[in-house]
């Protein structure tokens, strides 16, 4: 039988048969990327207005070291090197930053939308040759399924600090429901303010994100390549998939969210914006 060699054409940077706005998403995940990273780069060595009442940011916590009363082991070192900036959001975000930068989806989205790597399906890219994920630096993405484990702890916390936001000081001289139970001064009581919705909302978004995740679905299936040598692990697979179909869009949602609740205490922090109280 005979043969012909097939040649294949290699595109230019951009040329494509496509006809559709191919390059509105791309250009998209890079603004909203970028705003995401600018402002939580700038949170981040605030270290100030991250707390108001019992509303912790999600940036700063768990506060291992800081001035809040929310601080676990109290304020910043006395061995902390004066030349060295200190935040305690510096020493917390990096778990979920590492996680979200190596997280299937957002690799897929930010090699599109920031190395055009390609910039979309059957669209022409800058370089010539393919090494994947097998060589230094992008081999370092394998530490996603390690920092899954660290995000649900930060998970867990945050879910403490929500339950924590339902109960609010006291005041001496404070009127409202808190007077009228006859809760003592310096304690707290029951309450729900606009910023609780904020904070539990955000976890439930978190929530649907990690355990979206498909280094989660890979565990909770049995760890195996093969599902049908896993026949129990079936069921929670599925589960997991659930929510793992919507991964970019809780992705996106969470990702909103956990910036919004940083912005919403610091601006009360400020007295910016006034916390309105429901319950």
């Amino acid at each position: 039988m005979s043969t012909a060699p097939l040649v294949i054409a290699r595109r230019r940077f951009g040329e494509t048969a496509r006809r559709d706005a191919w390059w509105i998403q791309p250009v998209v995940v890079f603004l909203g990327l970028s705003a995401f990273l600018v402002y939580s780069t700038w949170a981040a060595f605030q270290g100030e207005h991250y707390t108001f009442g019992p509303y912790l940011s999600p940036f700063y916590s768990p506060e291992i070291f800081g001035d809040s009363p929310h601080s676990l082991f109290g304020p910043r070192p006395a061995a902390w090197p004066a030349w060295l900036p200190f935040s305690p959001a510096l020493l917390i975000l990096p778990i979920p930053g590492l996680f979200r930068l190596t997280c299937y989806y957002y690799r897929g989205a930010y090699y599109k939308a920031f190395w055009s790597d390609p910039p979309s399906c059957t669209v022409g890219e800058p370089r010539k040759s393919y090494w994947g994920e097998s060589s230094f630096p992008l081999v370092l993405q394998n530490i996603h399924r390690y920092m899954l484990f660290l995000a649900i702890v930060v998970l867990m916390i945050l879910g403490y600090d929500a339950w924590k936001s339902l109960w609010f000081p006291v005041a001496a001289g404070a009127p409202g429901a808190a007077a009228a139970l006859g809760t003592p001064p310096g304690q707290v009581s029951f309450g729900i303010g606009v910023g609780t919705l904020v904070l539990g909302v955000n976890v439930v978004l978190l929530s649907g994100y990690l355990f979206g995740c498909h280094s989660l679905r890979h565990i909770a299936g049995g760890c195996a390549d093969q599902l049908s040598r896993a026949p129990l692990g079936i069921s929670a697979y599925n589960c997991v998939s659930c929510l793992n179909r919507w991964h970019m869009a809780w992705a996106w949602a969470s990702l909103f969210s956990v910036g919004f609740a940083d912005l919403y205490v610091r601006l009360c922090s400020m007295g910016v914006w006034s916390d309105l109280r429901i319950l």
